[in-house]
């Protein structure tokens, strides 16, 4: 069980860390217009692996139109929408040594292993950097067995600012819901927002007068825990702002947020969030860790009694198990889609400037070299990415290839992420985006 103190310093340094200290006061979108069009980012990540065989169309062993291809059974949900999906294998991961999990070097394409803190940042918050700034740059939600999400309602073990620099994820949607809509609620969700308010306001007051007596040693790491409370307390007051703004999108809340019968019902309304805070503006950038980024997870509302790390010790492919788990995601990744469908943005709609990045932190499968990471793409970013195709890699270039690839189209110029010229003579055949890729 997690303690009182451990909970406090957590919250505050993931906070801290997944809002950064440049939250900008107003309508979210029409300060990312100003910068050009309203682009975002939404990263899914499954834990143990993802199967090349769950995802690419049998038969398919070179690269081609989907148009005529039927999608395995695990993705079938994604088969009206194949002009918008690209299918990549043939990626690797070698370097991050992924195993269990390649942990914060799923999303950093570097060295990770279970309680390492992450080396570099990760490319969805250089992304965010990257993007039209919102007032929260970067959201990660995680998803996981409900005894996990209510004894952890925030863990770090995927997303990173820097070096020995974590965000947290949020795994209760009561805390997440009462952090970004709590403002404009009533009743019971009103009077614990404000409580928690107060709260947070006297912590960051004594956090601060507290670290005037530190050593000079302890001050710079203790400074992190202030400016956690400084940024939570700052995002609520410029919340506030825009509470009418707000209102249009807050999710209806229910009693699967606060009775849940399954792990499934807070992963859905986790969801809802994550969808809320694009569709409003609050942020162009998503993170959805299903299973953390760890071993764990538990899908009992689907009708899955095996959990955790026995899951990754099952063959994939033709698994009745894993197609539930995958066809899940797969449904999650359509309602993403529709909703931002349905928001007009341009002259079009917020879907067309919308790339989702589905794939595993474990490369493809649990105990695995990384030797292949498939990844699949959604939506073609405002005509950045090729769609409605598969493309098979020779196994020369690395995930961080992909993540070059998505910092160049953002608008950043870039050869390589996180990827030094010594390490790239091992483990990259070529420099630059990803040319297949792209459109």
């Amino acid at each position: 069980m997690i303690n009182r103190r451990n909970m406090i310093q957590g919250m505050a340094a993931g906070v801290g860390a997944a809002f950064g200290t440049t939250l900008v006061p107003g309508n979210a979108q029409a300060a990312a217009s100003k910068a050009g069009t309203p682009r975002r980012v939404i990263f899914f990540m499954q834990n143990q692996g993802f199967d090349p065989a769950t995802c690419v169309p049998k038969g398919m062993t070179s690269s081609g139109s989907l148009a005529k291809a039927k999608l395995p059974e695990p993705i079938e949900a994604l088969e009206p929408y194949k002009e918008r999906l690209h299918i990549i294998n043939g990626l690797h991961g070698m370097h991050t040594s992924p195993s269990h999990s390649a942990f914060f070097g799923a999303l950093g394409g570097y060295r990770g292993s279970d309680g390492v803190p992450p080396s570099a940042s990760t490319i969805d918050y250089e992304v965010s950097k990257v993007l039209p700034q919102t007032l929260l740059p970067h959201l990660c939600i995680g998803m996981d067995s409900i005894e996990n999400m209510t004894t952890k309602p925030t863990i770090a073990t995927l997303s990173a600012t820097g070096a020995g620099q974590p965000i947290f994820m949020h795994s209760n949607p009561n805390h997440l819901y009462q952090m970004l809509y709590g403002g404009i609620s009533t009743g019971d969700i009103r009077l614990q927002h404000e409580a928690r308010s107060n709260v947070l306001n006297q912590i960051e007051k004594l956090a601060v007068a507290n670290g005037r007596s530190l050593p000079t040693s302890d001050r710079q790491r203790y400074g992190q825990y202030v400016r956690g409370f400084q940024d939570v307390n700052g995002l609520r007051d410029r919340l506030g702002t825009v509470a009418d703004h707000l209102r249009k999108f807050a999710p209806v809340v229910d009693e699967r947020y606060t009775k849940p019968e399954f792990e499934t019902d807070w992963h859905d309304v986790l969801l809802d969030l994550g969808i809320s805070a694009l569709t409003s503006g609050i942020t162009n950038t998503l993170t959805i860790g299903s299973g953390r980024g760890e071993i764990f997870g538990a899908w009992k509302g689907l009708g899955v009694e095996q959990q955790g790390h026995n899951l990754g010790h099952m063959e994939q492919p033709d698994n009745p198990i894993w197609i539930k788990i995958r066809q899940y995601n797969s449904r999650m990744l359509v309602r993403i889609m529709e909703s931002l469908e349905s928001v007009p943005e341009g002259s079009g709609t917020m879907m067309d400037n919308t790339l989702i990045v589905y794939t595993s932190n474990n490369a493809d499968k649990q105990h695995t070299s990384g030797a292949n990471w498939p990844v699949m793409l959604l939506g073609n970013f405002d005509g950045a990415f090729k769609t409605g195709c598969f493309t098979q890699l020779d196994g020369k270039r690395p995930i961080n290839a992909l993540y070059a690839t998505l910092l160049q189209v953002s608008g950043q110029n870039v050869d390589r992420f996180n990827m030094s010229e010594q390490l790239a003579k091992k483990f990259d055949a070529s420099t630059g985006p990803l040319r297949e890729v792209l459109a």
